[in-house]
């Protein structure tokens, strides 16, 4: 089992950055690949970026890739997302999940995380 905490949303102007932050709980989280996904009011759930377990690969949606990263610190059991030049259309919930298996691959694919944050609200104003 996995229990996931997101902090570092808040509201800020475009332009500006956020650092997002997702502390996981349980002693397999070194070997468990994982994702960033965000919900925009009236929108699905969709994909923002995912890294391996290891930190070796990392995938962004096309609409965020040259302004946000993710990383991990897995001495700390905690996944980031560096977020900059912040447009008023990434505004959205933003939800850490976690892979269900040590080793998977890290994937875009929605339903292939078993275990999600409740989310952090990221408000960029115009």
């Amino acid at each position: 089992q996995v229990q996931l905490v997101e902090s570092g949303g808040g509201l800020v102007q475009a332009g500006g950055s956020l650092r997002l932050s997702c502390a996981a709980s349980g002693r397999t989280f070194s070997r468990i690949a994982m994702g960033w996904f965000r919900q925009a009011p009236g929108k699905e759930r969709e994909f923002v970026a995912a890294i391996s377990w290891s930190g070796v690969s990392t995938y962004n949606v096309n609409s965020v890739k040259g302004r946000f990263t993710i990383s991990r610190d897995n001495a700390k059991n905690t996944v980031y997302l560096e977020m900059n030049s912040l447009k008023p259309e990434d505004t959205a919930v933003y939800h850490c999940a976690a892979k269900g298996r040590p080793l998977e691959r890290a994937t875009t694919n929605i339903n292939e995380y078993n275990y999600w944050g409740h989310g952090t609200q990221v408000t960029v104003s115009s």
